[in-house]
């Protein structure tokens, strides 16, 4: 009994210590941001790194270790842009006109930001999408020097400079010109895995992951450059620095972009006149709600078994553009605008006319006048506290010498989440946001219910959801606290109470929509973090993920055409 309060005890205390190295994290960035520049290894990263090391979030795996994290260094280089291993000098900009320059974009793998190599030693990296994504990318290049200095520690011999020889053959391998053979590549493996202190097979089976259709031997180019930068700053005293333009600094949180986004949405609604018409805003992806519209119309004979999810598992396969383009083009001639961004948001429209819709499933019936047909606009997921950015643009009266309020009947948030209690692609209905690191709560009436999805066969659980500062920085005991406490939190994601903060606001204080709207958010589990082996950095969804995406948009169609 004595030993079992002992480790609740313990648990508790990690909790908190956890809790208290998110805030830290969370105020030391936005120190730095306020500073202007900081150097990530220097005295001026030490809150930063040792609060990450505090912390160990699940994603970063072994961080705290001396051994290399492979499956947390695949995470973070998808989500930071090519080359970013080889640059000293990261600079943070808003969007200050390099996509009219000869700098060609360089787009991660699994992040829509733009970033720009300006020479050898510089990557400048376009934040448009708020202090979210700022908190992303400092997190994300500290694991990335953190990892760099254990390289460093691996390999130098002494501090003037001198390695073993397992980096000597890297280094060979790496400066080579030309494609590398099989024998070579397995021997660089060799020697890489050697002081990575990892087995042979696993660096090679992470190898492929790392691949790029340029360089099939990115993987040891980044182990190379990060041990190289790493050495540099030991050696040479040239420490890598991360800068925050002055226009940066100047425009955010002053909603430049989502006031250009809304105010582009709100023109075309005015031009095809619709912006009378009864609204329904759906924050989902740019396919779900377009393949439930239009796809087995689109695509009769691979839609001849009646059976719809094998239909949209045929669609999210990477090699299905031609039926892709099916779709696009029957939706294009029925009604659908598609509003490609252009204010720097990445955040894509699609606007549904419904009554130009002529479909037996969904249907506004054909006795509802068409002054009254619903418009369901569609916008692609935002990226943390940009939700409240876009939604607070979008949910403004339309100004055009005149004062247009928006007739918003009912907004729906579909995305995906880490889950608490269950596994990957399971179902979330939320009761509640609660913002992490605060008391601040977002209660609402949820429309949709458990009991819409009783006939699927999907597993389904309903409670509250904590709107996370950044996936990356959840660890066990944090999550197992939520979990474990009276906040019954059943999830976690980076949107949900940014939107609930806009439309409340809208609805109850500005009196821009009407008080009445109806709000709908569910959510598809992506991983569960308290689980090993199930966190984001072990893969996505794949075809797991369809059948719940398609089980929700079916659910909030029925609702907004019902």
């Amino acid at each position: 009994m004595h030993s079992m309060t002992q480790k609740k005890k313990h648990t508790r205390t990690r909790a908190q210590e956890s809790t208290g190295a998110i805030e830290r994290l969370y105020i030391t960035m936005r120190h730095l941001y306020n500073r202007g520049f900081y150097k990530p290894m220097g005295v001026s990263g030490d809150s930063l790194r040792e609060s990450l090391l505090i912390l160990r979030p699940e994603i970063y795996g072994s961080i705290a270790e001396d051994k290399i994290e492979l499956q947390g260094l695949l995470y973070v280089i998808d989500r930071l842009p090519m080359g970013i291993e080889e640059c000293r000098f990261i600079n943070l900009t808003s969007d200050e006109g390099y996509k009219n320059s000869h700098f060609e974009a360089i787009i991660p793998a699994k992040r829509r930001r733009n970033c720009y190599r300006i020479d050898d030693e510089q990557m400048n990296i376009e934040i448009t999408r708020g202090r979210s994504e700022i908190y992303d990318i400092l997190t994300h290049l500290t694991f990335l020097y953190i990892e760099s200095h254990k390289i460093m520690k691996q390999v130098m011999i002494d501090e003037s400079g001198g390695v073993i020889r397992d980096w000597k053959k890297l280094e060979a391998a790496v400066l080579k010109e030309g494609k590398l053979t099989q024998k070579e590549k397995e021997i660089a493996l060799t020697h890489t895995a050697n002081f990575l202190g990892r087995t042979f097979e696993e660096v090679s089976e992470v190898y492929g992951a790392f691949a790029d259709s340029k360089n099939e031997d990115r993987f040891l180019n980044i182990i190379y450059y990060l041990g190289k930068r790493a050495i540099e700053e030991i050696v040479d005293d040239n420490k890598r620095i991360i800068t925050f333009s002055p226009v940066l600094r100047e425009r955010l949180g002053h909603h430049l972009h989502g006031e250009r986004w809304a105010l582009k949405i709100k023109h075309i609604l005015d031009e095809k006149g619709l912006l009378k018409r009864p609204l329904h805003i759906v924050s989902s992806n740019m396919h779900s709600v377009m393949n439930t519209l239009f796809a087995a119309e689109a695509l009769p004979s691979e839609a001849k078994s009646g059976d719809r999810m094998k239909l949209y598992e045929l669609l999210s396969k990477s090699g299905s553009h031609k039926q892709r383009d099916k779709v696009l083009k029957l939706a294009q001639k029925n009604g659908m605008t598609f509003i490609d961004d252009t204010s720097g948001t990445n955040i894509d429209v699609q606007i549904f006319d419904t009554a130009k819709l002529n479909n037996t499933v969904y249907s506004s019936g054909n006795d509802t006048p068409t002054d009254k047909k619903p418009v369901i606009i569609v916008m692609d997921y935002a990226f943390g506290e940009q939700a409240y950015e876009t939604m607070d643009e979008l949910l403004k009266p339309y100004e055009n010498g005149t004062r247009h309020f928006l007739d918003v009947v009912s907004i729906s948030i579909m995305g995906k989440a880490g889950i608490l209690v269950g596994g990957k692609g399971d179902i979330m209905i939320p009761s509640a946001h609660v913002f992490e690191g605060t008391a601040d709560n977002y209660p609402f009436k949820n429309k949709l219910k458990k009991s819409d999805f009783a006939d699927d066969d999907v597993a389904v659980c309903t409670g509250t959801m904590i709107t996370v500062l950044g996936t990356s920085l959840q660890n066990r005991d944090v999550l197992r606290f939520f979990h474990n406490s009276t906040w019954n939190v059943i999830g976690l994601e980076m949107e949900g109470a940014h939107y609930q903060k806009a439309i409340q606001a809208a609805a109850k204080i500005r009196g821009s929509i009407n008080e009445k709207v109806k709000v709908m958010y569910a959510y598809y589990a992506s991983d569960n973090p308290l689980e090993t082996g199930s966190t984001l950095a072990s893969g996505g969804l794949g075809a797991s993920g369809v059948k719940p995406t398609y089980l929700i948009t079916d659910k909030m169609l029925r609702s907004i055409l019902a």
